[in-house]
């Protein structure tokens, strides 16, 4: 089996999110795509804007009807959700055989020397990195890496937690997920007002 990790805030999950996923999975024959939230990343700063147990309900709406995407808690109980132990725990289910694809960003493959242990972490995936106009990165010479080009990422989860805040209307997540919001009352300004 090929096998993509998919992790991120995931704050909210949104179209780009499935659009990316969709996309690796029709380029690289890929059978499953793992979207893992981060309980706490290390490379961000403070924390989520929402709960990480919300976060990782809105994914597992988002990707209900999709029969190669799967939400995972493999994060869930991290002090840091650092790759490689979440890569290590991963493979411990799969037989020697599967391939481990690790889909990520351009942006945030151009840090990966930073990464905890990111040596094993370069043996232990083949990244599929999907480009942005204006992100410049380097393929370490020990990584397996794959470009996954041409998607369209009209939106970022921030733009969407601002308009959320500001009561507009979003299209860009999935109607499930846009409820789920609506009804737990997620990102809205301090005052407490609800999304409506």
């Amino acid at each position: 089996m090929k096998i993509a990790i998919f992790g991120g805030t995931f704050d909210p999950v949104h179209n780009a999110h499935l659009a990316i996923a969709r996309a690796a999975v029709d380029r690289f024959a890929l059978d499953q795509v793992l979207f893992i939230p981060a309980a706490n990343p290390p490379h961000k700063p403070g924390r989520a804007a929402a709960p990480y147990q919300d976060r990782l309900a809105m994914v597992r709406i988002a990707v209900r009807d999709q029969p190669r995407f799967e939400a995972s808690s493999l994060e869930a109980r991290e002090e840091k959700s650092y790759s490689i132990r979440t890569i290590e725990r991963l493979r411990a289910r799969l037989a020697p055989s599967d391939e481990l694809y690790f889909l990520i960003g351009a942006d945030a493959f151009a840090e990966i020397t930073t990464w905890y242990r990111w040596r094993d972490v370069l043996r232990s995936v083949i990244f599929l990195i999907v480009t942005r106009p204006g992100h410049r990165y380097e393929v370490p010479a020990d990584a397996r890496a794959l470009e996954l080009s041409e998607v369209e990422l009209p939106v970022s989860a921030t733009v969407i937690r601002e308009r959320l805040a500001r009561g507009e209307q979003v299209d860009s997540i999935p109607p499930g997920v846009l409820e789920y919001i609506r009804t737990h009352g997620l990102y809205t300004p301090e005052t407490g007002t609800r999304v409506t």
